[in-house]
């Protein structure tokens, strides 16, 4: 258990501006820290910059001053994130918050501002229900009120050196409407009116272009494929600038910086030089004639798809990783002037892919004939029929599955289990009437899709039906709870992580500054628990009023820290079966949030579902685990 859930060796490498250092992350006093190297260097010559021993660093960035480095923490998984200084001249000393913020507020992203040298812009909500720009002095930490955001909701967007360009505006009835904002006054112009339902998540990308005259988005215009498009700040007009037939622009980078990313951005002139595109596996769509030369010789490098790159100010020297389904982000050092290249490290050495289990595309229609896309992992070395399912769902639901490697994924293929992974209606990535046929469909054909795929399986020959189980985090958390509730006789087991029991209550309890942004996802999609006729038809679909029909073994997992499915959710479904006798494992993580990241909390976790699974599918156990 632990060879698959341990913290990587390496991982999150990029290269410095100047094009000598690389940083990355690796392990230290059993939490991933910040380290940093010269570009010939190995591990061993490798400085520890960071040293937080309480929770492992995810996300770092390089200044415009080789002294300064900077990264996002925060406390046990509450997602209050402060922004951190470290000195590289005396990488021994405390790291400095340069966000010293009351508890509810946080820093949601940072970025360096080209206009003012050894300067970062900084976006977060000290005044809780608004989301302000800020600049913040490296050196001294002196911060300076930058922009303030007009109204809750309201998205601003600026250009290279800081200036406002562009605001997005929530319509009243869910659209957007984006403003040209003029340099001279500050003015506020009407340029263009986009969408609705098909946009959950809002108007994905809004990026200024560098130099300032356009806008960047996700649009589906007149396809059912979300496209990268262009806005004219002048005219209004739309100009495709990157589509894929049959493709959606894949957004999922936008929810989460570790996941692969939407746009690769040049960091010498900031423009996009390549787009990523949904698909049975990942497709990079090139835009920018030096990166395809680059691209060319990285895909010699590896046999996955590009997931992070990144080049010094010269575009020379570039670090690049890539996703594989049995072979966790190998990272590669490329040189395009000498055409050198080496491999800087494997995150996970331990593992062999060939002992790992392959990842295939699949398709099925729904009942009602919607098309579904899945992808079905099955154990290496037994044979592919009559197997113990788990149905794996994911969270959002606004998200989907992707060919990559899965340390949940592969765990469960070593222990004799199919796997089988659906993008069931409302996921992203598939179109726009793939995503708007989820509208008040929770509890209803999102589920029946994946009642659909498991019979899928089963018709396949791939599953016993006797042996099906269902388990999913957070969105995927509450998919197993209705699994259990509208369906209580089709799962053998059930294991609910972080999910959602009751839906009023999850919206209820949400952190304030996400309402204004919630009225073409959970309100259009879910209803509004204010209304009372919109409650009475949520709680109809909330497995915490059908909690007494769940008979299945079911194993529930919870972060005390989550701000997004608080630990209520999970409270509220344990304490009745108990109370009935029904059997329930409930684990609970003090230092952890929505989803745990410590290592020995993954393990404990993946435990936790081995027994849970072995006892009521008859999959594999470890041998060598503890008892």
């Amino acid at each position: 258990m632990e060879e698959f859930f341990a913290d990587p060796v390496f991982s999150g490498a990029s290269i410095s501006p100047d094009g000598t250092r690389i940083a990355y992350l690796a392990p230290k006093c059993g939490r991933t820290n910040v380290w940093v190297r010269g570009i010939d260097e190995e591990h061993e010559n490798a400085v520890c910059v960071t040293h937080d021993a309480r929770r492992g660093i995810r996300t770092y960035y390089w200044t415009d001053d080789p002294r300064w480095l900077l990264y996002l923490q925060d406390t046990d998984g509450n997602e209050d994130w402060h922004l951190h200084r470290v000195d590289l001249d005396a990488p021994d000393e405390p790291a400095v918050d340069l966000t010293p913020m009351p508890a509810g507020s946080r820093v949601f992203a940072a970025e360096p501002m080209k206009s003012v040298p050894a300067s970062v812009l900084v976006w977060m909500n000290r005044r809780p229900m608004f989301i302000d720009l800020f600049r913040i002095d490296v050196a001294s930490g002196e911060t300076t009120p930058h922009l303030e955001q007009p109204e809750p909701g309201d998205n601003m967007l600026v250009g290279r050196d800081g200036e406002a360009a562009f605001y997005s505006v929530p319509a009243d009835d869910g659209g957007y409407e984006f403003h040209a904002v003029d340099p001279g006054t500050g003015e506020k112009r009407f340029l263009h009116r986009m969408g609705g339902p098909e946009y959950p998540l809002g108007v994905p990308l809004q990026m200024v272009t560098p130099d300032g005259k356009g806008l960047l988005v996700g649009a589906y215009q007149d396809s059912d494929d979300l496209r990268l498009v262009r806005i004219d700040r002048e005219t209004g007009e739309e100009t495709v600038v990157a589509a894929v037939e049959g493709s959606s622009l894949c957004t999922m980078g936008l929810a989460d910086p570790r996941l692969p990313p939407t746009l690769f951005i040049s960091r010498r002139t900031g423009e996009v030089i390549a787009a990523r595109f949904v698909g049975d596996r990942p497709r990079i769509e090139v835009l920018d004639p030096h990166f395809a030369e680059v691209h060319a010789e990285l895909e010699k490098l590896s046999d996955g798809v590009l997931h992070t790159v990144s080049s010094d100010e010269s575009e020379r020297r570039w670090v690049a990783s890539f996703i594989h389904d049995r072979e966790p982000k190998t990272t590669w050092f490329y040189d395009h002037g000498t055409g050198e290249s080496r491999l800087l490290s494997r995150p996970h050495p331990h593992l062999d892919p060939a002992d790992l289990a392959p990842m295939t595309a699949v398709r099925f229609p729904a009942r009602d004939g919607l098309p579904l896309h899945a992808f079905l992992t099955l154990p290496v070395g037994v044979e592919p029929e009559n197997l113990p399912l788990v149905l794996l769902v994911h969270g959002g639901p606004w998200m989907h599955d992707s060919w990559t490697y899965n340390p949940t994924v592969q765990f469960l293929a070593n222990r004799g289990y199919a796997v089988l992974q659906v993008n069931f209606r409302g996921s992203s990535g598939y179109g726009k009437r793939h995503i708007t046929s989820a509208i008040g469909e929770f509890a209803g054909k999102m589920h029946d899709d994946l009642i659909d795929a498991a019979d899928w399986a089963v018709a396949q020959g791939y599953a016993d039906p006797a042996r099906i189980g269902i388990a999913g985090g957070s969105y995927g958390g509450y998919a197993a709870l209705v699994g259990v509730t509208v369906t209580p006789d089709r799962f053998a087991a059930a294991v609910d992580y972080v999910g959602i029991s009751d839906l009023a209550n999850f919206m209820r309890t949400l952190p304030p500054f996400t309402r204004p942004s919630m009225a073409n996802s959970w309100y259009r999609y879910v209803g509004d628990p204010e209304d009372p006729a919109q409650e009475a038809d949520m709680l109809a679909r909330s497995p915490i009023t059908m909690v007494d029909r769940i008979r299945t073994p079911l194993l529930v997992a919870q972060g005390a820290n989550d701000v997004r499915v608080v630990q209520e959710e999970s409270d509220n479904i344990v304490e009745p079966l108990r109370a009935r006798g029904v059997p329930v494992e409930y684990l609970v993580a003090d230092d952890e949030g929505h989803g745990f990241e410590n290592p020995e909390n993954q393990v404990r976790l993946h435990r936790a579902i081995e027994r849970h699974l072995a006892e009521h599918l008859g999959g594999r156990r470890d041998t060598a685990a503890p008892a």
